[in-house]
């Protein structure tokens, strides 16, 4: 008995050994931002010993936060391996860029473009393409995904919208889809610039306004909104799920027990690999 719970043992560590990817940091030199901007990528159990191009999921972060916060505080690595160890999701490249400082008043945040930060512009120009030829990215619509928490919840359904035909599935994470209501004394703050393109940029009012054509390039793309009953930004996920479907886009929604925090977001996330990993190409 001993000896067969000794080889047990064993063969569970190899077996942990075997599926431990790994996250390492990068950055861009951004030409359209001025700036160097940092990212985190997860690479899957055995990518540096062989020349295997692979599916790409990117994982925006929210607000206050920044490149390093699914990794440290969303366990996104250990979900990762496992789900990929246990077959539920594909090995995949993860690039986790970063948008955002936890200072929000007087440092650039958001994912859209404004006066003096263009952040859309160097996502598809540049980090993009950067990103996937360095780590062997696949590199089209089928093989790629995006999702995201809260302000990267609302940035992964923006970037979904505006190029549908670069995303075969978006998840978004109690996002920040609309901001109807601005406070005009935060004028001289960056974080007024960013709930303005917040505003600009609603998701919902996109979705009531396509037209024929807007509504079939929606409909090539998989949607899931992911929400805890009380997080105060529930409400926006029902908003833009119901107009969806009144523009026959399916999308799922999921309104699950839980707030706006790590617990939910480290939970959602093993969803949201498996989800974008039912609908790469095979």
């Amino acid at each position: 008995m001993k000896l067969k719970f000794m080889i047990l043992t064993l063969a569970t560590a190899i077996c942990s050994t075997a599926w431990a990817g790994k996250v390492v940091t990068d950055s861009v030199e951004s030409k359209i931002l001025g700036a160097t901007v940092k990212y985190n990528v997860y690479l899957p159990t055995g990518f540096d010993e062989c020349n295997k191009v692979y599916p790409v999921v990117y994982l925006l972060h929210g607000l206050y936060g920044s490149y390093a916060d699914w990794a440290k505080q969303g366990g996104m690595q250990t979900v990762a391996d496992e789900l990929i160890a246990s077959g539920e999701a594909t090995e995949m490249i993860v690039i986790m860029p970063n948008a955002g400082h936890h200072d929000i008043h007087n440092v650039w945040n958001g994912y859209f473009n404004m006066p003096g930060w263009n952040y859309e512009d160097f996502f598809f120009q540049e980090l993009i393409p950067e990103a996937e030829s360095k780590y062997r990215g696949i590199g089209d619509k089928m093989h790629r995904a995006i999702m995201g928490l809260s302000m990267g919840g609302g940035g992964s359904t923006v970037y979904a919208q505006h190029h549908p035909d670069m995303f075969s599935s978006c998840y978004a994470m109690s996002a920040w889809l609309d901001q109807p209501v601005i406070d005009k004394d935060m004028k001289h703050t960056k974080f007024y610039h960013t709930c303005v393109s917040v505003q600009k940029n609603s998701t919902i009012a996109f979705v009531q306004n396509a037209d024929a054509e807007r509504v079939k390039q929606l409909q090539s793309v998989k949607w899931f909104f992911d929400c805890g009953d009380d997080d105060s930004l529930m409400e926006l996920s029902v908003r833009i799920h119901k107009a969806m479907q009144e523009k026959k886009v399916k999308s799922e929604l999921r309104i699950k027990n839980g707030v706006h925090n790590w617990e939910y977001w480290h939970l959602a996330l093993r969803a949201a690999l498996p989800f974008a990993s039912r609908n790469f190409a095979k």
